[in-house]
């Protein structure tokens, strides 16, 4: 089934993101960024979703609490999906106590991501390296927002 053209979008615009730096909390394309800001910044320029900044948070939260920030501030804007995730919906990992990083799908099994073992958005596997044998969750952006 051929990707729908907010799919599409959404992918192109993920891609404009590779290669850029991991940066804790920052959201320049080419100069820094990190799971959070991507998300954010990609649904945005979109049109699916407002400008939020969830910022500031810290670099290690998700290893000592065990409240769901980053899923908090997804499920504002998305819904979770049922099977197979599709091109332009948002795979997020339990990475310590509890939901703490975010990446777009590409074509499924392929994932953009600014990952900070790579210290860079790339382009992997949702289940390589040190995701593999993560929780995971797939969510799909709502309807646009105005």
């Amino acid at each position: 089934m051929a990707a729908t053209e907010t799919q599409e979008r959404i992918v192109a615009e993920a891609r404009k993101w590779l290669g850029t730096p991991y940066h804790h909390q920052a959201d320049v394309i080419g100069a820094g960024c990190d799971c959070a800001m991507l998300l954010a910044r990609v649904y945005h320029a979109v049109g699916l979703i407002p400008a939020v900044d969830p910022r500031p948070y810290p670099r290690d939260w998700h290893l000592h609490r065990d409240e769901e920030r980053y899923l908090g501030w997804v499920k504002q804007y998305c819904r979770p999906v049922k099977g197979e995730p599709k091109p332009g919906d948002l795979v997020l990992y339990r990475v310590g106590r509890c939901y703490s990083h975010g990446a777009i799908v590409v074509e499924w099994p392929m994932i953009i991501h600014a990952y900070m073992d790579e210290r860079a958005v790339v382009l992997g596997r949702y289940d390589a390296g040190r995701l593999a044998g993560r929780d995971w969750q797939a969510w799909r952006v709502k309807a646009a927002r105005k």
